[in-house]
């Protein structure tokens, strides 16, 4: 089983937040608040390559938070963790 994943290209590795589906005080939210689709960034690859070689780097770097697609990304669970491994299309 991996334990690891590692980003190539411009690929990042994104940690899903699972927003809380009831308050502090035992309120619960209803499923549109619940339903947020962010993450953070934990996993950058080195970025990719121009027609002349030039390297571009990523534009998000670990520990940032992104919005991820509803639709795009393959998502992957670890243990208990669910993550998206997507090319980085944020900036």
């Amino acid at each position: 089983m991996a334990r690891r994943l590692i980003p190539s290209l411009n690929r990042v590795l994104v940690e899903k937040i699972i927003p809380p589906s009831k308050t502090n005080a035992g309120i619960l939210l209803p499923e549109k608040t619940t339903k947020l689709n962010s993450g953070k960034v934990v996993a950058v690859g080195t970025g990719t390559r121009d027609r002349d070689g030039k390297l571009i780097p990523v534009n998000v770097k670990e520990g940032d938070t992104v919005l991820l697609p509803e639709y795009g990304g393959t998502e992957v669970k670890l243990g208990e963790k669910e993550y998206v491994y997507d090319h980085c299309l944020w900036g």
